[in-house]
């Protein structure tokens, strides 16, 4: 049969395009667009060779618009051109059809390497799921599955729901262990050490943080003020003379944080008394409630006032609705129920103002002068402050630690906004820390202080003594959130013990080493001081001061390019402050964003006190240390400025708390394999047949995805090329133009005769005639028919 081949070779060109013919095709001639038949697929890609004038197998190539058979291997007509050529191309075209025949042979290879590695990984439990799984329950050593494929239809049925409910069980334990671990939950250990330590930093302050006799001038009008608004409310009779006071009261300064009166008789409609004004404010509970008014709508969602025991939160004053006041000589505090408040705008002369009142007026009286002389001491510069404030070498009368004297300059000094200037004793900053020779209060710290009492601001500081706190070296102390009081005329003994924390970090808590990894910026860092989580919570509240009321609080550090509060540049700062610093939303992003230290030494206090000196002592104690302070043989001290105190180890042993995992990998793996053998008599090794089974199912899956796409490229070719093609002989009759006719060699037309009919000449098919069987070779192609 015509294109026939053995083991899929391509028969020779010089049978396809033979010479007889070929004359009929010239340079001169144009190109025909001839169906050639493919006679087979065998060549890799599909392509077909192209017949040329030349006969020798070099002078064929594939074709570029021959196209690969389809149909299980069924030849496909292209249509090629032909034309005439010359010699010196043919090197080259077939140079190219060798290198494409080479490609694509080896990518046929490949794919068949790849098929063939499928199947041999898929070789041993079969090519369906059905045979998978009961090659599974066949071979796995977990008990159950086998019982479902051996036993019969009833317990086979048992069995079934068993391995189901007992595997389900397992999955759910499972569960229930890996969540445990996730959780990260932590151990607490308590050990007992006995050890040499370092005895800790000592950080003492004076509860009163100036001496009155250097700020008074600066406090001077507050002062007048603070005593004339008392003598209107404790002494409310007429010609209290508060009216008289020569020079005239500086009533600008009080109008920007102004105390005010508020009746409460009356509790639907609370009435307003501003001290140094003859005006008061009627606020029924309609007005109240009409004239309730927010900084923002940020501020009113996230700062919500509370300030003090009892609040009037956010609320505006009409100042239209003001009637002439009744002397207050007409009731008492107590028939008028009077609460001293402090009123606080948002600017002077605003009605969008909030009163923080409270239950005592001696409260009222402290926070108002704590906020005014904030503002005055803001814009004092640091020099001047630490002027103004007690030195060393008055207020640390004597010195000894251990059996070795000291004096102030082994102290640090250092300024707190909240107490002046305090001094740190072994904070480590410039030498290395002491150790603890031994226990007991002979080898402690004993110190004799001297705290002026005589010299406290009356309105700033109530309490008097000093203020101390013991601490790690090189870290910040916060005396007013963790020290504690020294009472004055007193030896106060304090007992060390030591307990050290050790966290453990993420994920187990979410604590920090030294703070690099908290995104609040320390401003507490220009002391050089370490991090803790105290300097992280004031360095926040500072940064959302600034961002909110555009200034910095005087009680914490200043970031880079801020200047402190005060009434003239920032009118609205306390009200300001106020809102924020009672926000529960400000607290909350404070907390979440600030950590706890991993590793940190924290201080147990035993105190104790006693009166000193004594009675019997205190002549002759008070003439030294007077001696010593003032060379002086006169007594210039008392028992209301001294204070004894000595700190101490009690004992060596520490407590060291740490934390560890409460669960670990190890106890993980043996849990969940524990539930795997108790309820399936399961082992590692069955989840390594679970696992093999989930791959051969991956196999099947792509060896059957493989499938599908050959039988869908097949059903398309099959769709584009319904019929089968054409015959040789089929192909020659439709390109047979029956009006041509040759013409005979030499012949000359008569006179008078027409020249032939012009026409097209057949196609040179002769070339592809079927020789008969006697005439073909032994390795011909046709010797298989």
């Amino acid at each position: 049969m015509l294109g026939s081949h053995r083991h899929g070779r391509v028969p020779q060109v010089a049978q396809l395009c033979g010479p007889a013919r070929a004359q009929n095709v010239t340079k001169h001639s144009p190109p025909l667009e001839l169906p050639v038949p493919k006679l087979s697929c065998v060549l890799p890609g599909g392509w077909v060779p192209r017949c040329c004038h030349g006969t020798t197998p070099s002078e064929f190539f594939l074709g570029p618009k021959a196209r690969p058979c389809h149909g299980g291997g069924r030849p496909t007509p292209a249509v090629l051109p032909i034309q005439g050529t010359r010699g010196g191309t043919a090197p080259a075209l077939g140079a190219g059809l060798m290198s494409s025949l080479l490609l694509a042979g080896s990518s046929m290879n490949l794919k068949k390497y790849l098929v063939r590695a499928l199947h041999r990984l898929q070789k041993g439990p079969g090519y369906t799921y059905k045979e998978l799984l009961v090659w599974y329950c066949d071979n796995t050593n977990t008990h159950g599955p086998k019982r479902i494929i051996k036993e019969g239809p009833k317990k086979k049925l048992i069995w079934f729901f068993l391995t189901l409910l007992f595997a389900s069980l397992v999955f759910w334990q499972w569960g229930i262990l890996i969540n445990t671990y996730l959780s990260y939950n932590v151990t607490s250990t308590l050990s007992i050490g006995f050890k040499t330590m370092k005895f800790p930093a000592v950080t003492i302050c004076n509860a009163n943080p100036f001496k009155y006799s250097e700020v008074k001038p600066l406090l001077k009008e507050l002062d007048r003020l603070i005593e004339a608004a008392l003598e209107r409310i404790l002494q409310p009779t007429p010609g209290n003379g508060s009216e008289d006071l020569s020079p005239p009261l500086d009533l600008e300064l009080w109008n920007q944080i102004p105390l005010v009166l508020i009746d409460e008789h009356d509790k639907d409609n609370p009435i307003i008394l501003d001290i140094f004004e003859t005006n008061q404010t009627a606020v029924g509970h309609e007005s109240a409630m009409d004239n309730t008014t927010s900084v923002s709508n940020d501020t009113a969602e996230g700062y919500q006032l509370s300030g003090g025991n009892e609040t009037l939160d956010n609320e505006t004053i009409d100042g239209n609705q003001t009637t002439a006041a009744p002397p207050l000589a007409n009731a008492t505090l107590e028939e008028k129920k009077y609460k001293l408040a402090v009123k606080l705008c948002s600017h002077q002369g605003s009605d969008n103002c909030t009163y923080r009142n409270f239950s005592s007026a001696a409260q009222a009286v402290t926070e108002w002068y704590v906020l005014q002389s904030t503002s005055i001491l803001s814009k004092v510069p640091l020099h001047d402050r630490i002027r103004m404030g007690y030195q060393a070498e008055d207020m640390i009368l004597a010195c000894l630690y251990g059996a070795e004297p000291c004096n102030y300059k082994n102290f640090t000094q250092i300024y707190h906004p909240d107490h002046g200037n305090c001094y740190i004793f072994n904070w480590g900053m410039d030498e290395e820390a002491l150790n603890s020779s031994n226990p007991g209060a002979e080898f402690g710290l004993k110190l004799i202080l001297d705290i002026s009492q005589q010299d406290y601001i009356p309105y700033l500081s109530s309490a008097a003594g000093a203020r101390l706190m013991l601490h790690q070296q090189k870290s910040f102390p916060f005396l007013k959130d963790q020290g504690i009081y020294a009472m004055a005329g007193t030896e106060t003994s304090i007992g060390v013990l030591v307990d050290e924390l050790e966290r453990m970090g993420y994920p187990y808590s979410d604590c920090t080493m030294n703070g690099s990894d908290v995104p609040v910026k320390n401003l507490y860092s220009q002391y050089n001081t370490s991090y803790s989580i105290q300097a992280c919570l004031r360095s926040c509240f500072q940064n959302h001061m600034v961002e909110i009321c555009g200034c910095g609080h005087y009680m914490f550090p200043l970031p880079e390019g801020v200047n402190y509060c005060n009434n003239g540049d920032n009118p609205g700062w306390a009200y300001c402050y106020s809102l924020l610093r009672s926000s529960i939303k400000q607290r909350q992003i404070c907390i979440e964003s600030c950590k706890e230290t991993c590793n940190d030494t924290q201080y147990k206090m035993t105190i104790s006190m006693a009166d000193w000196p004594s009675e019997a002592s205190e002549d002759w104690i008070f003439h030294i240390l007077s001696y010593e302070r003032d060379m002086s043989t006169n007594v210039t001290l008392d028992r209301n400025g001294i204070i004894k105190l000595n700190i101490y180890f009690q004992e060596y042993n520490y407590r060291t708390i740490s934390e560890s995992a409460a669960t670990t990998i190890v106890w993980l793996l043996s849990s969940l394999g524990g539930q795997f053998g108790f309820w399936m008599g399961g082992s590692v090794l069955c989840l390594i047949e679970f696992g093999e089974i989930i791959i051969d199912s991956l196999w099947i899956t792509i060896i059957n995805v493989i499938s599908w796409c050959k039988g869908l490229k097949q059903r398309r070719a099959r769709a584009r090329f319904p019929d089968a093609p054409p015959t040789v002989s089929e192909l020659v009759e439709a390109h047979t133009n029956l009006g041509f006719q040759h013409e005979a060699v030499g012949a000359v037309p008569g006179a008078g005769a027409l020249p032939p009919e012009p026409g097209t000449p057949p196609p040179n098919y002769d070339s592809l005639c079927v020789q008969p069987l006697d005439t073909l070779g032994p390795d011909s192609d046709a010797d298989t028919e």
